[in-house]
């Protein structure tokens, strides 16, 4: 297949930025580039869109080829009334006529990003957390991922929010000490918790700062402090309690089932975290096994997008790698 022959577009839209990429039909990236976040839950769904066509137009202009697929990405899109809603909005845009746009959530993407095989799963853990399984027969595990009202506990947010009531906890008598006391006020340039919980109040922080502050969980686990390590432990279990859930409703507890992990809090790397997670996972589904990735889930939906389009092995070969060395470049241009 000629590269001339023309460019898909994949769109991977986060809840901090969206990346999006142009590949040719033999795996080489002609355009890449970065904007603002397209996650329709937080940014409301005409900006999400506007931020997705505005980035599709972009790579497909620079690419200098003709569009012969799009794929696009979007946290957010957890229940399929919200994908068919997504779908709908940009239906009506010049490159939607091409083909059949995917659209999907960005789980696929990370999933995809990992591993190729036909039975897995992937939990992303970063400012929230969220999970994805699949089957070689296309049955799917999805989990709504819209907080507490639905289940869920972790996150970079929840990281930071937990440090700060233990800190709270411990600065009026309720609590046990935490180096959290110390650490929080001074991360925010204020004197003491109250001084913190004050500005949060006071809307002078964003409660979204919160999620800042999960770097400061990992050190002070490191430090042996016992709320940070409380915290992290109730990580670790719900990471694996969404894996876990996700083996057992597609009935791969007999299989061994790769489980991508990815994120910011799990690509940092932390390995006393890393490994009571995989130490959990072994309890909770022995055959299981953990694949970390830390390359943009950008490279996922690629993937997914060339495949669609008829992509041989050999050419997704080869467009990963440019993938993750492009995107590679770009973080460290713009962290």
């Amino acid at each position: 297949m000629s590269a001339d022959a023309g460019v898909i577009v994949a769109i991977d839209g986060g809840g901090s930025k969206t990346d999006a990429v142009a590949v040719d039909l033999e795996g080489t990236v002609r355009a890449h580039a970065r904007g603002a976040a397209s996650n329709p839950q937080t940014q409301g769904l005409g900006a999400a869109v506007a931020v997705v066509d505005s980035l599709v137009t972009e790579v497909l202009q620079s690419s200098g080829l003709p569009l012969v697929g799009t794929g696009v990405f979007v946290s957010g899109l957890d229940l399929e009334s919200e994908i068919k809603i997504f779908r709908e909005a940009v239906a009506h845009l010049p490159w939607a006529s091409v083909g059949s746009p995917l659209v999907d959530n960005d789980m696929f993407a990370l999933l995809r990003t990992g591993t190729q095989q036909a039975d897995a799963v992937a939990v992303i853990c970063g400012t929230g957390i969220n999970c994805v399984g699949v089957r070689a027969d296309g049955a799917t595990a999805r989990f709504p991922a819209l907080g507490p009202i639905s289940g869920d506990w972790g996150g970079g947010f929840q990281l930071g929010e937990q440090a700060l009531w233990h800190a709270a906890r411990a600065a009026d008598g309720r609590g046990p000490a935490t180096q959290f006391s110390r650490s929080v006020p001074d991360f925010f340039g204020l004197p003491d918790i109250r001084a913190v919980i004050e500005a949060l109040h006071f809307a002078r922080l964003s409660v979204s700062s919160l999620a800042l502050l999960a770097p400061l969980v990992f050190d002070a686990a490191d430090s042996g402090d016992a709320a940070a390590m409380l915290i992290l432990d109730r990580q670790a279990e719900e990471i694996v309690a969404l894996a876990g859930a996700a083996i057992s409703r597609l009935e791969l507890d007999s299989r061994p089932v790769p489980v991508v992990l990815g994120g910011g809090v799990l690509a940092a790397g932390h390995g006393p975290f890393l490994a009571a997670i995989e130490e959990k996972l072994n309890r909770r589904s022995p055959l299981a096994r953990i694949s970390l990735v830390r390359d943009r889930p950008i490279v996922g939906a690629a993937l997914l997008t060339l495949e669609a389009a008829g992509a041989t092995v050999e050419v997704t070969s080869t467009a990963h790698a440019a993938l993750a060395l492009a995107f590679a470049r770009l973080d460290e241009a713009t962290p």
